[in-house]
């Protein structure tokens, strides 16, 4: 390409003008340029004498902290010497105080283990005494399972009771009646109510299947045959042991259990009530202690009122013997009276005698001339002898 072919033309003064234009300008930009390098060349200078004095300083400071570190150090290993030191005082006292709490938890340790074997062999003991106890309970078991052997049981807890109430007068066991049965036992009231039997053979088959009964069928079938049972047996006692004129219009069902007590009056309270219609009073344990106790005041009564007219007799002997001794005593006082009035009179002769025996003791004894008065019966006052 040629400049003719340029669509502008290089001899055109306007375009000289604009290439001069952009040298004034390029001369500008590189006259600023030189003026800013200039500055920054200052400032830089004045930084690297502000930073040469800030080194400087720096320096110094590095020195006084030397220094600084050095008292620090000085200082701190004081310190850490005065901490050692304390640190080992504190050790020590620790190491003796848990010596001396280690010497206590060891004896308390010690004593503990001692109130432990001793507890142990309390534990021992009670264990013995619980294997002995089981033991017994399956021997009682083994005992009410046998219905003779029951039996027994029953009568031996009813004499037990029985010889703790009454007097050994007052009752008999295994007493015969005039029907030929044999009541367990046989108290001797008076008459009324008269004598009375206890019984103590109460069916604990029909209460042990009641007890042990799971469901609800099992346990209306015990309930039956604890109605049936009891029932049976309270008409047994009342045609067995209720006869007229011979024994009292009743008789006691002794029931060897609280329990089977409870029972019958919270389960069973239309058996009490024909109990009660057939006159068989049911007791427990407790309840024929009561009674027992009731019976003995009533002998007791009894026997006072039959010993009142020997109470009389000696009362009327005992009154004749009162006045036998009150005739006696005024005898005595009769007797002492005289005897005291005796002694005065006795006092008085002896009076009178000192007396004339001290008159007698003043006489003087000269010879008397005829016809004169003896000095004895002048002083005396008695009259001359003829």
């Amino acid at each position: 390409m040629t400049a003719a072919d340029l669509p502008i033309d290089p001899a055109d003064p306007r375009l000289w003008l604009a290439g001069a234009a952009v040298l004034l300008l390029l001369l500008l930009l590189s006259i600023r340029a030189s003026s800013r390098a200039a500055r920054q060349s200052e400032a830089l200078a004045q930084s690297m004498q502000a930073v040469g004095n800030r080194v400087q300083g720096l320096g110094e400071a590095q020195q006084r902290l030397a220094g600084g570190l050095t008292h620090v150090a000085e200082a701190q290993a004081a310190a850490q010497s005065a901490m050692l030191a304390t640190m080992e005082r504190r050790l020590e006292e620790v190491t003796k105080s848990m010596g001396d709490t280690l010497h206590g938890q060891a004896t308390r340790t010690a004593r503990s283990l001692g109130e432990l074997q001793q507890r142990l062999q309390a534990i021992d003991k009670a264990q013995a005494n619980i294997e002995k106890l089981s033991g017994d309970v399956l021997g009682l078991q083994d005992i009410l399972a046998n219905k003779q052997t029951r039996g027994a049981f029953g009568e031996i807890q009813l004499n037990d009771i029985v010889q703790k109430a009454l007097p050994s007068d007052s009752y008999t066991m295994q007493a015969t009646l005039s029907n030929g049965r044999r009541a367990d036992c046989l108290i001797h009231l008076p008459n009324p109510p008269g004598p009375i039997v206890i019984d103590s053979k109460f069916p604990l088959e029909a209460y042990e299947k009641l007890r042990n009964a799971r469901d609800e069928r099992a346990l209306a079938e015990a309930a039956r045959d604890m109605r049936t049972a009891v029932r049976s047996h309270l008409r047994a006692i009342a045609e067995k042991y209720v006869i007229e004129g011979e024994t009292a219009d009743g008789a006691l069902m002794f029931l060897p259990s609280e329990a089977v007590y409870a029972e019958l009056h919270a389960s069973f309270p239309e058996l009490i009530r024909e109990g009660f219609a057939l006159r068989v009073w049911t007791v427990s344990p407790t309840t024929c202690m009561a009674t027992l106790n009731t019976m003995r005041a009533v002998l007791k009564d009894v026997r006072m009122r039959e010993q009142a007219g020997h109470v009389r007799r000696e009362l009327a002997l005992l009154a004749k013997d009162v006045d036998r001794l009150g005739d006696r005593v005024g005898n005595l006082d009769r007797h002492f009276g005289q005897a005291a009035k005796d002694i005065a009179d006795i006092k008085i002769s002896a009076e009178k005698a000192g007396r004339r025996a001290q008159r007698l003791d003043n006489f003087d004894f000269e010879e008397i001339a005829p016809g004169a008065e003896p000095p004895i019966k002048a002083a005396a006052g008695l009259p001359l002898a003829e």
